[in-house]
């Protein structure tokens, strides 16, 4: 990868990553907040489960998409490159 390309991959992982912790505290404060809503009104059935359930749901793929899959690497992409060439392990 040339340098502009590394510039665009790490900013483009950054903007991920903020935009995830952005998701994150938008959950947090409107899940407090339906919380208390809950606790001043009825006390009975639990109802802000659904949204936590539901929007937890999406956090988490959210999160599996920013941290949890393993991007490819420069090592990787010049190991495959020998085995096209012939030269690496594993090359046919």
């Amino acid at each position: 990868m040339t340098e502009e390309q590394l510039r665009e991959a790490a900013v483009k992982r950054i903007k991920k990553r903020k935009d995830f912790y952005g998701h994150l505290v938008a959950y947090v404060i409107v899940n407090v907040f339906l919380v208390f809503v809950w606790y001043l009104t009825s006390r009975g059935y639990f109802w802000p489960m659904w949204v936590m359930i539901g929007w937890g749901i999406g956090l988490a793929f959210n999160a599996w998409d920013v941290f949890g899959r393993k991007d490819v690497s420069e090592a990787d992409v010049q190991a495959e490159m020998e085995k096209l060439r012939g030269r690496g392990p594993g090359a046919s």
